[in-house]
């Protein structure tokens, strides 16, 4: 398929932020799926004024709040749906430096079966219980993959190839919430799909609103690398003893 690539948004209450996006989208002019995530009234109505601005950007609501993770897999199923081979997945909180999208594009067209894993490089913006939190993270996920490839796995500024993606998205049941960006990555790679780092600043702006809820997303999170982890001993048994653990209902079960 020839490389075609359109941007997904997740949006939830970050009506000003999409604004400032939209702006900054508006020189390259990709198509843009803005995935409305149950927002409030004012984002609602900010989202499509601004598809009614622009060609370019297309709203798709969900009528109530389903997290982040559901809202970027509405984004890619509908690019798949409008022939997009690729996506690019970028916030809307005003952390990502969108003038990064042509090397995040540039790096996908010339690996177009690779995922491109934004690798924040934060200033002094950046929560220092954040940033903790973030490298428990990535030692589980360095333990689930059995590798250090995977170098950042929370960063939201990404480009996935949609074809092995969604048909994954079909056959597991995939975090919906915080806990997405991170286990769709060690899947994709358990999956045999190559992971590219790509440098990206990371900002954290004054004033800006987070949806991270401390105990939901925390146990989200701590349940998805419980299932990881059993996941991998799983896939490391299977190897040793020569079953494929994909075709059997205990391997399912930890999905």
């Amino acid at each position: 398929m020839t490389f075609r690539a359109g941007v997904v948004v997740p949006v939830f209450d970050h009506g000003a932020g999409a604004v400032a996006l939209a702006e900054r989208l508006a020189p390259i002019r990709l198509k843009t799926f803005m995935v409305n995530d149950g927002s409030d009234a004012e984002t609602h109505a900010t989202l499509h004024d601004l598809a009614k601005r622009h060609d370019w950007i297309e709203v798709i609501d969900h009528p109530g709040n389903q997290g982040k993770g559901a809202a970027v897999l509405t984004g890619l199923r509908t690019a798949q749906a409008q022939g997009y081979s690729h996506a690019l997945q970028i916030d809307a909180d005003g952390q990502h430096d969108p003038d990064d999208i042509p090397r995040f594009l540039a790096l996908a067209e010339a690996n177009p079966n690779a995922v491109i894993a934004g690798c924040p490089e934060f200033d002094a913006s950046v929560p220092k219980g954040r940033l903790a939190a973030r490298y428990i993270t990535h030692v589980w996920v360095w333990i689930e993959t059995l590798s250090f490839t995977i170098r950042d796995s929370m960063c939201g500024f990404r480009v996935y190839p949609l074809e092995p993606v969604l048909q994954l998205a079909e056959r597991v049941r995939l975090g919906r919430r915080m806990d997405f960006d991170p286990e769709i990555l060690v899947r994709l790679h358990w999956e045999g799909l190559s992971i590219l780092p790509l440098s990206t600043k990371v900002v954290y702006p004054v004033g800006g609103q987070s949806h991270f809820r401390l105990w939901r997303d925390n146990g989200l999170i701590s349940w998805m690398h419980t299932r990881l982890f059993f996941g991998m001993l799983w896939r490391v048994l299977s190897l040793r003893f020569g079953r494929h653990g994909t075709d059997s209902h205990s391997a399912r079960a930890l999905r």
